[in-house]
């Protein structure tokens, strides 16, 4: 295998120049951005801000931050939330105009329902219509540009002057990293960057304006909670969406192991707790599967850490019968739902409710909970062996890319729909990020890059592992891995089918008395197959495929991985049979089915 070899060397260092006396605005934007700490600004040009990207270029010498290019606007959002869900902190996507983001809304969406803080810069055409070009100018001017986002940010603003500009910049940081994390959005006039300022303006300091500590739950809240689990015959842990603080994951453990309590986790948001633990009782999923549900079912207290979707959860294992648990939940959730997005899911019953996020409450409740003898057998988890031979599936690909990895610490940045909990134990709190959030097909991608970025320099091997239909849909993000030396391992697993919905087509069929072989009609990608691996060389990575067997991708894998640790961006498209697990097909179904 010949491996180009990456050049770690920057290219996109501006020509030096002695700068004259005249103060720009967008200078002083500029100022605000470094101060605030932004490391990378990820942006797709546009004139709309093109007072800015002078400024980052010219007037920072493109350092603190340092441009990223994209060849789409959803890539640049994308890349800033994959990049949070590592580090939890926040990166600026620069969006042009109205057009700029339109396109990027769908990945402003994802970042809204995951609750990860990105902050959306954008800018107007002039908002006075007098220093309008013609045409141009006036399709990209908006009366009100954030209202095509409002629903599912968190804060938005149009400052008018350079003071405005810096508190809006240093709010919207504030507002995007208090919990309920999420997207905030700022739009710039393209007048207001051009003009010039008489003095420079103060600036400033950002570390006065940070978000709060976390919240702490009232004490007599959190004894009432205690004892309760204390008290309890058969507590469940639903682990859900928590940060990857290493502290936060240990204090989760100790809260299980002084309870005795069995845990459940979700491959919908990142890992919550060790699944190779003897207390994690089910291999976890999208959706409950048949053990888990008996785990739920038989618990008599459940603590609810921020779990995604508690009311669905729970009616996936009593159905529609009244639950007869005690429910603690522990979330400040509920205070970014509002009456245009149903991410808030249903309304679940509560008994005891926590304010706070997961960590701030575990750590309480470890000083109160009491110790608790077992009274339910736990078993550890067995691990399917699957031997690598003939044709992939996607349990066999899992099986023999755990075996190329080893023991090198790992981030899996992206898992697809078919994968399970039962292929892959998580034992750190950055083996694996989750999903993204809003089910926006083709972020994967972008996610990958910006996680990826992310890890960069540090001593885990980053690996994506996504579908077909996802990886199409966004590839050309996989161009500004290329062009920033951003090293990763993507595996597709390349199905050739929207196989989703082939699952939801058989349903129709079958419900309908109508013939099921022609589920795969407008689902199958084929005649032509697209060269996915062709896809990713166009643009300048290392790329491997098609490949059907399991025994061939054994032996490529180990190049492949020793290419990533060397610096490269390695695509692998390695064709998989369809199939689902029995949770998730189950989980396709609707309650009224």
């Amino acid at each position: 295998m010949t491996v180009p070899s990456p050049t770690s060397v920057r290219r996109d260092i501006p020509t030096p120049f002695v700068p004259d006396q005249t103060i720009w605005c967008s200078d002083a934007i500029a100022d605000i951005l470094r101060a605030m700490d932004m490391p990378y600004v990820l942006l797709n040009p546009g004139a709309s801000f093109r007072g800015l990207h002078d400024s980052i270029v010219n007037h920072l010498g493109n350092d603190k931050p340092q441009m990223i290019v994209v060849l789409h606007e959803e890539h640049a959002v994308a890349i800033a939330h994959g990049y949070a869900k590592v580090t939890g902190k926040p990166l600026a996507a620069i969006l042009h105009s109205n057009v700029g983001l339109m396109h990027g809304s769908m990945a402003i969406f994802d970042a809204w329902v995951d609750r990860v803080p990105v902050i959306v810069l954008g800018a107007t055409g002039p908002v006075d219509a007098a220093k309008r070009r013609p045409w141009i100018d006036w399709i990209h001017t908006a009366q009100d540009q954030a209202a095509l986002v409002r629903h599912f940010i968190k804060w938005d603003a149009q400052p008018t002057s350079i003071g405005a500009t810096q508190e809006a910049m240093l709010r919207a940081k504030q507002i995007a990293t208090t919990a309920p994390q999420g997207p905030v959005y700022i739009c710039f006039d393209a007048a207001l960057q051009e003009s010039k300022l008489q003095t420079v303006p103060p600036l400033p300091d950002p570390s006065r304006y940070l978000a709060p500590p976390p919240a702490r739950p009232a004490d007599d809240i959190i004894r009432q909670a205690a004892e309760m689990l204390s008290a309890a015959r058969r507590p469940v842990i639903l682990a859900g969406r928590v940060n990857r603080d290493e502290a936060g994951w240990q204090q989760r453990i100790k809260l299980a192991e002084t309870l005795n309590a069995e845990v459940l986790t979700d491959l919908k948001v990142g890992c919550a707790f060790p699944t190779d633990h003897p207390l994690h009782a089910a291999p976890s999923g999208h959706f409950l599967n048949a053990r888990a549900q008996e785990v739920l079912h038989r618990a008599d207290v459940v603590l609810s850490l921020d779990w995604l979707d508690l009311a669905g959860t729970l009616k996936q294992a009593w159905g529609n019968d009244i639950v007869t648990s005690k429910i603690i939940q522990v979330s400040v959730d509920h205070y970014s739902h509002n009456g245009w997005s149903m991410d808030h899911q249903g309304l679940p019953p509560v008994d005891v409710f926590l304010l706070s996020e997961p960590e701030a409450a575990v750590e309480l409740l470890n000083q109160h909970v009491k110790s608790r003898p077992s009274s339910v057998p736990i078993q550890a988890p067995v691990r399917p062996k699957v031997m690598p031979l003939g044709a992939l599936t996607v349990p066999m690909l899992a099986s023999v890319l755990r075996d190329a990895i080893g023991d090198q610490k790992t981030c899996l940045m992206r898992l697809p729909l078919s994968w399970s909990g039962d292929m892959w134990d998580f034992r750190h709190p950055l083996d694996f990020l989750g999903y993204d959030g809003g089910g926006g097909i083709g972020s994967g991608p972008g996610m990958s890059i910006g996680s990826a970025l992310a890890l960069k320099g540090s001593d885990r091997l980053p690996v994506a592992v996504i579908g077909d239909g996802d990886y199409m849909m966004g590839v050309n993000a996989l161009w500004t891995a290329a062009n920033a030396h951003i090293p990763m391992l993507m595996v597709v697993c390349n199905n050739r089918s929207f196989f989703n919905d082939e699952i939801h087509q058989e349903r129709m069929a079958r419900q309908r008395n109508r013939p099921v072989e022609n589920r795969w009609i407008g689902q199958r990608i084929a005649d032509p197959e697209p060269d996915l691996a062709s896809m990713a060389r166009a643009q300048g990575l290392t790329a491997f495929g098609p490949i059907d067997d399991a025994e061939i991708l054994a032996k490529l894998l180990p190049q492949a991985i020793e290419a990533v640790k060397t610096g490269a961006t390695v695509v692998i498209d390695a064709v998989v049979q369809t199939g689902y697990g029995p949770a998730m097909t189950a989980g396709l179904t609707r309650s009224d089915d």
